[in-house]
């Protein structure tokens, strides 16, 4: 990844409904050549997807929760966590979820229509999960930033 891939991606990455002919004038480098590096960066993986983001209250769904979970340590069977994982990915009502360090065990992003469709969704995701030990819901009341965007260094070395 190169100088020109960086800017490329530090543009596209907050509207990937700009033309490549807008990014290449910006940058100088004609729209064939964005578009062709657009198109090795989606190949490497490095552009993994494009999505449309949504307001959730405008479709109905107003409610985030912020929810750490801590599972049963030592006894726990491996497969557990990577059960946990495999359903936490499947669920819709999951928008992110981290495995991470600390006093939890896992860091998840929920939303749901109401709070007793959050509290349905705890009961079964959570609280009948045998290895799930604690798990504890922050309800969001302003979503301050919301994004994905990853900060790009324009001069960073080539890799």
């Amino acid at each position: 990844m190169d100088q020109l891939d960086r800017k490329i991606l530090a543009l596209y990455q907050r509207d990937t409904r700009r033309i490549a002919e807008s990014i290449g004038a910006e940058i100088g480098l004609s729209a064939a050549g964005v578009q062709r590096r657009l198109k090795r960066l989606r190949s490497d993986c490095v552009i993994t997807a494009e999505i449309a983001v949504l307001d959730s209250g405008a479709v109905g769904v107003p409610i985030t929760c912020l929810v750490s979970v801590a599972m049963a340590s030592g006894s726990a069977p491996r497969n557990s966590l990577d059960d946990f994982k495999r359903n936490m990915k499947s669920v819709n009502e999951v928008q992110q979820c981290y495995h991470v360090t600390g006093s939890t065990d896992f860091l998840l992003v929920v939303t749901a229509e109401s709070m007793e469709a959050y509290g349905e969704f705890a009961r079964r995701w959570f609280e009948s999960n045998e290895y799930v030990v604690r798990y504890e819901t922050q309800v969001v009341l302003d979503k301050v930033k919301v994004g994905l965007s990853v900060p790009i260094r324009e001069d960073q070395p080539n890799r």
